[in-house]
């Protein structure tokens, strides 16, 4: 018992010093990166006020959402702060100016978070469907894979393309080059990752794996997260020079070791410092590497700093 409450006082104050470095490391560098002041008119058509005739793919900062679909998982005040990393919906997610979804399934199509449950895969469907009807030129990144420790939904590669098949862009290297207006009006590059059945054929409607990428690392330590991603970003190509999506997670997840397991408290440790993420990016000159950035419980100011990075990047300062 001793050795058990040792191990907890020492681990909150290696949480309690991560805490204060990243936050005396946000007092001495500042948030200020090119165009960092950036707000766009509207963010339900962020892409739109861009100019998607000017806009490549390849120099879209994404804002993206960690374990999109978990709005209402669960059971609410019971199993749902456990596993719920988002509070929107995904068309309020998607109004809102997040452009890449992260979803998980099991074999009954029915998203989920490990062994939690919420709605089926078909609500996800509608709202992306209804964003898209009432926009013309919002591009979308959806990822879908089969949760871990369950099985893959027979045919869901078929129910994808049925259900997305006029919008979906066709997996084609030559996609990252190209504008927004070159691919329009198809709007949704759809990543399908199952466990068990066939990866998704080269040229076909649906991405394969491959090309979305990211250094996952569990851990509930902001400052060592943050140096993490920080290390493994600076060891990607460029954006200009690669034919792959990469993502960062601005995000911390509860560990089973620690009595702090609800998702919200714990991920609040790094949630307010995307925008320092993106100030040291600069100063430490991988800033032309950052493509997909994502968090948990997004909000407006998240989407404001990436489509500011991209505005920099449109106008050439960063």
């Amino acid at each position: 018992m001793g050795a058990q409450v040792s191990k907890q006082v020492t681990r909150r104050k290696a949480i309690s010093t991560e805490k204060k470095t990243l936050c005396d490391l946000r007092e001495s560098c500042g948030h200020e990166f090119p165009c960092c002041d950036y707000h766009p008119p509207d963010r339900k058509n962020w892409m739109s006020d861009l100019n998607p005739e000017k806009i490549h793919i390849n120099k879209i900062v994404w804002p993206g959402t960690h374990d999109s679909a978990t709005n209402k998982i669960g059971i609410p005040c019971i199993t749902r702060p456990f596993a719920q990393c988002q509070s929107l919906s995904i068309y309020d997610q998607l109004v809102i100016g997040t452009r890449v979804l992260d979803v998980r399934v099991q074999e009954n199509r029915r998203v989920c978070h490990g062994v939690l449950l919420t709605y089926s895969i078909d609500v996800v469907i509608k709202d992306i469907k209804k964003f898209l009807s009432e926009t013309q030129s919002e591009i979308i990144i959806l990822e879908i894979r089969t949760e871990f420790g369950h099985e893959d939904p027979p045919d869901f590669d078929k129910y994808l393309e049925e259900q997305l098949g006029e919008f979906l862009i066709h997996q084609d290297d030559h996609v990252f080059e190209k504008t927004i207006a070159e691919l329009l009006p198809r709007r949704v590059i759809c990543v399908w990752k199952p466990r068990k059945t066939p990866q998704p054929k080269k040229g076909g409607s649906l991405w394969s794996a491959g090309y979305l990428k990211d250094n996952w690392i569990d851990t509930d330590l902001p400052s060592t997260k943050f140096e993490s991603n920080m290390k493994h970003l600076s060891e990607q190509p460029p954006v200009t020079s690669r034919k792959f999506f990469y993502r960062v997670e601005n995000t911390v997840t509860p560990q089973a070791d620690n009595p702090v397991l609800c998702v919200r408290p714990v991920t609040g440790r790094i949630h307010g410092y995307a925008r320092t993420f993106i100030t040291q990016c600069c100063s430490r000159g991988c800033a032309d590497r950052l493509q997909i950035f994502s968090t948990d419980f997004i909000d407006g100011d998240f989407v404001d700093a990436c489509v500011g990075l991209t505005q920099g990047r449109i106008e050439g300062k960063s």
